[in-house]
């Protein structure tokens, strides 16, 4: 069944996450392309961090465990849309990254996607 699908990235630093029915935390499990100093000023839009990102053991996997969840979701009863919330520590390299490779499983799978990256924008945290 598709359903139709918002996916927000975002980073933990800057807001409290947005509300979703599942959010999937990268901080802990993932490591961060910031601790590259040739990725740290760089974000999703940039091939290297999303080569960074997507070569991460585990990733791969977590885009499709992800993507059964939200057709899980979508089966429900009740329908509607479905929203994910991924976040990263600063919101501009494993969640935007994650977010658009999550997007591209969807909209394969035949759901109606939408993506908004609400931190990838903002300046580097300085940590």
């Amino acid at each position: 069944m598709s359903a139709s699908v918002e996916i927000v990235s975002f980073g933990y630093l800057h807001d409290a996450p947005p509300a979703a029915h599942l959010t999937i935390d990268l901080r802990h499990h993932f490591r961060d392309p910031h601790v590259s100093p040739e990725l740290r000023y760089m974000t999703a839009d940039d091939a290297p961090v999303r080569t960074a990102v997507l070569n991460t053991p585990g990733i791969a996997a977590l885009v499709e465990a992800t993507a059964t969840a939200v057709a899980a979701f979508a089966a429900g009863p009740s329908g509607g849309a479905v929203t994910v919330a991924d976040g990263c520590a600063g919101g501009r390299h494993r969640a935007p990254t994650f977010a658009r490779a999550l997007a591209e499983r969807l909209t394969a799978a035949g759901h109606s996607v939408t993506v908004s990256h609400r931190d990838m924008g903002k300046d580097v945290v300085q940590r």
